[in-house]
């Protein structure tokens, strides 16, 4: 007789609870790739384009018919990738090595996976928002020669054509812009915007009072840093900005929306902890199945090389 999911797996809910509410204060992506379930594992995007934020005329006749419509299409196709690594608690760390840790280790361990894991998914998500060719051509600007390091060149402006683009596709302005490290230390000491602040505050400028500015409902920084096996450290935001209509709190795949992670239902994952006596340790395993995905690349806008 084939075993069953719950027969092969034994899942520990404390803890998947603890690994689905992680987060991670320097990561940044699900502003942009906020986190949705899917109960597949592959299947297709399901995109929006501008018919999504269009004026419909729902006026009806008596005895007419009631007009349908329809929210997204069906695009390229996805598939969820499974990734999975484990936590270790050393008998060392216990009294007993025969007992299970408490919550407080298996608590530890199962966020240090997820540092581990949550910072791959950030690079994906970066990857496809930094990708040139994931916009429409007028979605892309590269300000190589305009820096916002040179006071000739407005951070003020330059976003403004940015909103002017997503507003003039989809018929509503973006909501959400994610600034790399380099891109935001260029902007809040940038005269153009300095000076915009210099009768109002005395404070160090702030994502919070850029957000006011430019008046959106979030700016993040996207301070993220990887390391290759040599040592050599990666900004994952380089020095881009990416300007995007995001739904503050989606409530599923069928909404309107710059970018989704696809999740598999339930995910994260921690399984029950195992004994490895070879490693003298406490074992967690944590599965995690999820794949980003652009949702609607018109309603973004990519600004490349501005810090």
């Amino acid at each position: 007789m084939p075993q069953n999911l719950n027969q092969v797996r034994v899942i520990d809910p404390v803890l998947s609870n603890v690994a689905q509410g992680y987060r991670h204060p320097e990561l940044v992506g699900h502003a942009l790739f906020p986190r949705v379930p899917v109960q597949v594992s592959g299947g297709q995007v399901l995109e929006f384009g501008r018919e999504s934020f269009r004026l419909y005329n729902a006026r009806r006749a008596p005895g007419a018919n009631t007009r349908r419509i329809e929210f997204g299409y069906l695009g390229k196709p996805f598939a969820l990738v499974q990734d999975a690594l484990e936590g270790k608690v050393p008998f060392e760390h216990l009294r007993d090595a025969n007992r299970a840790p408490g919550v407080n280790l298996g608590t530890r361990a199962v966020n240090g996976v997820m540092r581990a894991l949550s910072l791959a998914l950030e690079k994906e998500q970066a990857d496809i928002a930094r990708n040139p060719a994931n916009y429409d051509a007028n979605h892309v600007i590269d300000l190589a020669a305009a820096k916002w390091t040179d006071d000739a060149n407005n951070p003020n402006k330059d976003l403004d054509t940015g909103k002017t683009a997503i507003a003039d596709t989809i018929g509503i302005e973006p909501n959400t812009l994610v600034l790399s490290r380099a891109a935001f230390y260029a902007a809040k000491n940038n005269a153009n915007v300095v000076n915009r602040f210099k009768y109002t505050s005395k404070e160090s400028i702030t994502a919070e009072m850029l957000a006011n500015l430019w008046d959106l409902e979030r700016v993040v920084v996207g301070k993220a840093i990887s390391f290759d096996d040599a040592g050599n450290s990666t900004a994952l935001w380089g020095a881009d900005a990416v300007l995007a209509y995001v739904p503050e709190s989606p409530s599923g795949m069928e909404e309107p929306s710059y970018g989704y992670t696809y999740t598999m239902e339930g995910h994260p994952i921690v399984e029950q902890a195992y004994q490895d006596r070879n490693a003298k340790s406490w074992i967690y395993p944590v599965t995690y199945e999820r794949a980003p995905v652009l949702s609607g690349m018109t309603a973004g806008y990519l600004l490349q090389n501005v810090g």
